[in-house]
């Protein structure tokens, strides 16, 4: 692997690092610490709920359906209360969005507002967490582009990708992991559950240029088009930039295959494909997904695309839309650009 683990004699704490990039900025107001420092205050909370998934009441579903028209689990619910509950009062934010909600989450008159917009998926993979597989909470920061002086507008949180100022997700398995760029590379903190810390693990984290592992759900290959079932399978032979097989790994949680991919290499796919008719165009989510991954995957050297366009190009058309993912390594995603030609 390319990434650099941090020195052990100097252990670095996620708010030292936020703070030693703040002092680079000359134009910093501390307001954006501020946020990121709520959110793992809130993902805190997230984790030590999720780390007593099988000894509290919060496995299985609420018995609702969110506005994905999924069912909405107990730990997804616990999470979107908790982070809504915490990021209203951090007095920098002026809107937020959630996977969980209809329509934008703006800030009450009761809290100060800011200029900051925050988009999150409170509990990704949350449908595994019956069976104790990893799950993560996915974030993207963007600014708000009207006059602070006017009530947000819905322009303001439907931006392109390429707009983020920051974005990440907190991986909850054996340790709780953050992952965050905001446009300096990507970097990558492990709780110390001793000290209640996110401390510096991994330092520039650098996806290789050509991995040797794919990860897609090939239980809907009869959903796919031709040409989407072949580039899937051209990882199975020697038609691929390795010129050799790769190995198949699918989870099923787009935060613990994504952080694979990440730091191993190799390509996350999710294709658009024809067995829900209702989104015809995919299943992951432009804003609260595919869009700060892939912010994270170009950091890091990779690549995103939705098959035809950069994903960071595309501009939502809608607060929950739709799209298909090809994310990892430069050259893996290249190879499946160019067989879905």
């Amino acid at each position: 692997m390319s990434e650099q683990a941090a020195p052990q004699h100097r252990q670095i704490t996620v708010t030292e690092h936020l703070l030693l990039h703040q002092k680079q900025s000359p134009t910093a107001t501390g307001s954006f610490t501020q946020l990121l420092y709520d959110l793992i205050l809130a993902a805190k909370l997230i984790a030590r709920n999720v780390t007593k998934a099988g000894l509290l009441d919060v496995l299985g579903g609420t018995g609702e359906i969110n506005v994905q028209g999924e069912d909405v689990q107990k730990l997804d619910d616990y999470a979107n209360r908790i982070l809504i509950h915490r990021l209203q009062r951090t007095g920098v934010l002026c809107a937020m969005a959630s996977e969980e909600n209809a329509d934008v989450i703006n800030i009450p008159d009761a809290f100060r507002r800011g200029e900051y917009i925050l988009i999150f998926d409170p509990l990704d993979g949350s449908s595994n967490i019956d069976v104790n597989i990893n799950v993560g909470t996915i974030f993207s920061i963007l600014r708000r582009i009207s006059p602070s002086d006017q009530d947000v507008a819905l322009s303001d949180v439907l931006q392109p990708g390429y707009k983020q100022v920051g974005a990440g997700y907190v991986l909850y398995g054996p340790s709780t992991m953050l992952v965050y760029t905001t446009g300096q590379g990507v970097h990558a903190f492990t709780l110390d559950p001793s000290v209640g810390e996110f401390l510096l693990s991994l330092s520039n984290v650098k996806i290789p240029e050509t991995g040797k592992i794919y990860s897609v759900n090939e239980g809907n290959v009869s959903y796919w088009d031709e040409k989407t079932a072949l580039a899937a399978a051209s990882f199975k032979g020697s038609d691929n930039p390795r010129g050799a097989p790769y190995s198949h790994r699918y989870v099923g949680s787009l935060v613990a295959d994504f952080h694979r991919t990440l730091l191993k290499g190799g390509i996350f796919m999710y294709p658009m494909d024809y067995k829900d008719p209702d989104h015809p165009k995919g299943k992951l989510r432009l804003m609260c997904e595919a869009a700060p991954m892939s912010l994270l995957a170009e950091q890091a050297g990779g690549m995103a695309s939705d098959g035809r366009r950069r994903i960071l190009e595309i501009i939502p058309d809608t607060l929950h839309a739709r799209v298909p993912l090809y994310i990892g390594s430069k050259n893996d995603v290249q190879h499946v650009i160019n067989k879905l030609k």
